[in-house]
């Protein structure tokens, strides 16, 4: 029997807050086993004499909530060692990107966008997706702009037979943890390319070209179009 996971996580917030809103797909095939990968990642951080923790994005730059008493020189060993995670880890991934400005500061309206992209995405691979005997998808709900959404979306595109919905933190699945981080990477990619980069961005990435060869070169190739 096969199975097809898909993690979904999302950057940003449904009103005027945010400039931009990411949210970010990652699909695993059950048959290709990533335990091996998860323990590779996992020594490799207590080889560095770090913690094993959940990994985000954000509080990790920034040295907020589990990495408030982490040095930087150790969070960017951190990155750096789920990079090598990210980059060797048998996954595919989509990003829908969102510019706000262009009309869609109302949440109602940034569903309905989500919505109809991710539909028409899941449309064009619906012959991959139902080679699947299971397809389960796993979103903590975090923002009910995106769970309707998502739920609308796959309702379309997908049998509800084959669809199995799951609470899914990103503390317990090493896989929402690679969601949160693509949808840093698309973030800091945009900022980087619109000059808003911050002092942290510039602090961990250092400019555009070393973020674009170290950081993104490599996670490209495992996107879907």
């Amino acid at each position: 029997m096969t199975e097809l996971s898909i993690f979904i996580d999302e950057s940003g917030d449904a009103g005027p807050v945010s400039r931009y809103y990411i949210v970010t797909l990652v699909f695993h095939e059950q048959a290709n086993e990533l335990k091996e990968n998860i323990a590779a990642y996992e020594r490799n951080v207590r080889d560095c004499e770090l913690d094993v923790m959940p990994f985000h994005f954000g509080p990790l730059l920034t040295g907020h909530d589990d990495y408030q008493w982490v040095s930087i020189r150790n969070r960017k060993k951190q990155l750096s060692l789920f990079r090598q995670f990210v980059d060797h880890s048998p996954i595919t991934y989509r990003p829908f990107i969102y510019d706000k400005r262009q009309g869609l500061y109302e949440p109602q309206k940034l569903s309905e966008k989500i919505e109809r992209d991710v539909t028409l995405f899941l449309a064009d691979h619906l012959a991959y997706i139902q080679s699947f005997n299971h397809v389960k998808i796993y979103y903590d709900g975090g923002q009910s702009v995106v769970t309707r959404a998502l739920h609308g979306a796959i309702e379309k595109a997908i049998s509800q037979r084959a669809t199995v919905y799951r609470d899914a933190s990103p503390r317990t699945f090493r896989l929402s943890q690679v969601a949160d981080y693509i949808c840093g990477i698309e973030l800091t990619l945009l900022k980087f390319q619109n000059g808003t980069a911050t002092k942290t961005d510039t602090e961990f990435f250092g400019s555009i070209t070393p973020f674009k060869k170290n950081f993104v070169k490599k996670l490209k190739k495992k996107r879907l179009n």
